[in-house]
């Protein structure tokens, strides 16, 4: 993979941004004057905005400036880096977030309003939160818990909504970024523009990301051995395919990938108080490498020549309308509609077999919402509805990689004929100020329809007992929570709530070969819908004007709970696959799960520019299967967290972090779940931690520069669940003008 030399990049960011001199508005800087996290931060955790202190839920903001000042490189990367959230990674590209031990289609990911999850987001791990650009997101909050109540469907374990920056009326200003990573050999450029007058806005912004092949740390444990090298990767040697050593065992060969990221949003208030939004985004790839994959073993050689995902296309076009003005009983509105086109593929060829596997899927996704508050003396009540339309297509095929025939008879990774999923529910939820600024109560209920119908068109390949798999579902969740302050330095909080998650194609029909091909997933038509129970109880208290200290506990009952687990299919535990006579497993109804664990975090400001801080999550997760026997939920992470000092002076902002996961051990990981062992040492995945320093200065008003140091030790380690080493040493550079 080809590169332009770092110097041009940085030359031409240096350039363009010298045609302005207007600088742009200071961001705060990261060693404030005094901890004030009980302050009344604004959340949307109820679809309108509300002060964070009237919320039970445990909800965490990520704003602009933390984001802006972040050194990853994709969404997946941010989360990470913020401690709060455990991330999984298959491949450099890709990034699956972890709440509270609920992964993927358990966890709602929204952006601006709409939601992302559709009727193939499975429960393995996904890579669609990469494909919203952090360099255009401006904040990014995080409910943990259940939040099926407002949602829906999926917020088991919480939500992660992204927003993207809007159109600024008034103002004319261009934003400019460029970035290097040595690790990743990544450079990343990105221009936004913003036009507004007195009642239209335009923004307009475009990121391109290409990152090499990803360099992991030199420096192992006694557990690593040679876990995780890459001695060896197949190549094309005049035109057939070869074994071929690795230069560099470090270099974790065909990983890289590149990235396109298109937004446009036009904002319009025709009147004061209402406001119309058109957002327009497009993300789209190269060929996305399957890194975990490419490293499988067949009779102790290399398995795949090829293992890539296709191009990952996201198109979202969205209208949404808000009035704050309304004449009646009602005091605000949001109203909005959605359009989402996505595109996935899976391409995969064996060690010098001429025909290459293509399986593709096309989803289309109708959604709209209505939301509407009513505030009087002691009450808010938030009402609304919603739906969402899925439309699935799956197709497959085999082609010649040397004739360039293409051949039917492939089974595809979902049903072959139609596949449709549509969601609609109604909700109400209510604050009561029982004590004004001493006792809250939040209530709220919500009643939910799904229905699905898949067909099998073609049952000769995998001989299926069943043409078609229907489902339809009533579905009910409520919350109810406390909040107590006893004074503004000191918030007590207790929820309950209940979430559900109706299973959907991806759960019901799939067919896909798992666990690095010890497995095959195959379809189970009798799925009901997972619910869960969930209790949190919280403390903060913020101790004059320089320590903050914070606690929160959580225990979920899952009913339903959907796994993986050992399954007859035709009466038989097993079939051929690929030539190879393969255990069977299907996603199954266990009688009960329980999820348990704590979060806790600490603010101190030690001196006037200096700031020490640190938070840690801890998950404990376990199910009962058909025989009674208590089995590891896959999914849980190890502890984890991060712990770091800002310190300020005149206007440069360091910090020095470490960020830590602990010991993963091999019996607690679920033995027919996503949790990928086979990828892990035998005992596990190792405890790691990295140490971390960065620096940003603002060289002159309207440019900053911003370096970094990551792992500075060079370790090796690799994420739990994941398939690919992390990143050894990593030296970043960035550069960001505003004028």
């Amino acid at each position: 993979m080809k590169h332009p030399p770092l110097h041009n990049i940085l030359l031409l960011a240096s350039v363009l941004s010298a045609a302005g001199k207007t600088a742009a508005a200071q961001e705060r800087p990261a060693a404030r004057d005094s901890v004030h996290p009980l302050t009344e931060v604004i959340v949307t955790a109820n679809k309108f905005e509300e002060k964070s202190r009237f919320v039970a839920q445990k909800v965490e903001v990520m704003h602009a400036p933390e984001i802006r000042a972040s050194l990853s490189n994709n969404t997946g990367g941010l989360l990470e880096q913020s401690g709060k959230v455990f991330v999984q990674r298959s491949q450099l590209g890709g990034g699956s977030p972890v709440l509270r031990g609920f992964e993927a289609s358990r966890i709602l990911l929204v952006v601006d309003g709409v939601r992302m999850n559709n009727a193939i987001y499975r429960t393995g791990h996904l890579q669609n939160v990469i494909t919203i650009d952090d360099d255009i997101t401006e904040k990014v909050e995080i409910i943990y818990g259940p939040a099926s109540t407002i949602y829906g469907s999926d917020a088991l374990g919480g939500v992660i909504h992204f927003r993207t920056k809007d159109p600024q009326f008034h103002r004319f200003s261009t934003n400019i970024s460029a970035r290097y990573s040595s690790a990743f050999e990544e450079y990343t450029g990105h221009l936004d523009v913003n036009a507004g007058g007195r009642k239209f806005a335009s923004l307009t912004s475009f990121s391109y990301s290409d990152v090499g092949d990803l360099r992991m740390g030199a420096r192992r444990n006694r557990h690593d051995g040679d876990w995780g090298k890459r001695r060896q990767f197949i190549g094309s040697v005049n035109g057939v395919d070869s074994v071929l050593s690795n230069a560099d065992e470090r270099i974790q060969r065909n990983s890289g990938y590149r990235q396109y990221d298109l937004l446009q949003k036009f904002r319009w208030q025709p009147k004061e108080g209402h406001e119309h939004l058109f957002n327009i985004q497009y993300s789209t790839s190269s060929d996305i490498p399957r890194y975990d994959r490419l490293t499988d073993l067949r009779n102790g050689k290399l398995r795949w020549a090829e293992w890539y995902y296709g191009p990952q296309d996201r198109l979202m076009a969205a209208w949404q309308f808000k009035s704050s003005r309304l004449n009646g009983f009602f005091d605000q509105l949001m109203a909005g509609a959605s359009y989402q086109s996505v595109e996935e593929s899976r391409m995969q060829r064996a060690y010098r077999n001429p025909q290459r596997e293509h399986r593709i899927e096309n989803i289309h996704v109708a959604a709209f919402h209505l939301d509407l508050r009513k505030s009087k003396g002691r009450h808010e009540l938030n009402v609304g509805g919603d739906g969402q339309l899925n439309f699935l297509k799956s197709t497959a095929f085999r082609q010649n990689i040397q004739q360039g025939e293409k051949q039917t008879g492939l089974d595809t990774r979902y049903p072959d004929g139609q596949n449709r999923m549509h969601y609609f529910g109604a909700y109400a939820q209510h604050l009561y100020k029982i004590v004004p600024g001493k006792l809250i109560l939040n209530d709220g209920l919500r009643a939910n329809y799904t229905a699905l119908r898949c067909t099998f068109a073609d049952t000769s390949i995998l001989h299926l007992p069943f043409t078609e798999a229907n489902q339809r579902h009533v579905t009910w969740s409520a919350n109810l929570g406390l909040i107590y302050l006893p004074d503004t330095q000191t918030k007590l909080s207790f929820d309950a709530s209940t979430g559900y998650r109706a299973p959907n194609i991806d759960d019901i029909a799939k067919v896909f070969e798992s666990a690095g091909g010890a497995q095959l997933v195959v379809p189970n038509p009798d799925l009901r819908p997972e619910q869960t129970v969930n209790f949190d109880l919280g403390a903060a208290r913020q101790f004059g004007e320089r320590l903050f200290l914070e606690l929160n506990g959580f225990y979920s009952l899952l009913r339903n709970a959907i796994v993986l687990d050992a399954f007859l299919f035709n009466g038989k535990p097993g079939v051929v696959y690929n030539g190879q006579l393969t255990p069977v497993v299907a996603a199954q109804n266990k009688a009960k799960a329980t999820i348990a664990g704590f979060q806790a975090a600490a603010q101190w400001q030690l001196l006037p520019r200096l700031r020490a801080y640190g938070n840690v999550t801890y998950t404990h997760g376990r199910y009962t299967d058909a025989k009674g026997a208590r089995m590891p939920m896959d999914h849980i992470p190890p502890v984890f967290g991060k712990a770091g000092v800002q310190f300020g002076w005149k206007q440069l902002e360091t910090e020095g972090y470490v960020l830590f996961n602990g010991w993963k051990k091999s019996k607690d990981y679920n033995p027919n779940g996503e949790d990928n062992l086979v990828y892990a040492t035998p005992e596990g995945t190792p405890s790691w931690t990295t140490l971390n320093l960065s620096a940003r200065y603002p060289v002159l008003p309207w440019l900053k520069v911003q370096a970094g140091l990551e792992n500075l030790l060079d370790i090796h380690y690799r994420v739990f669940a994941s398939g690919i080493s992390s990143p050894g040493r990593n030296v970043v550079l960035k550069l960001q003008a505003s004028f």
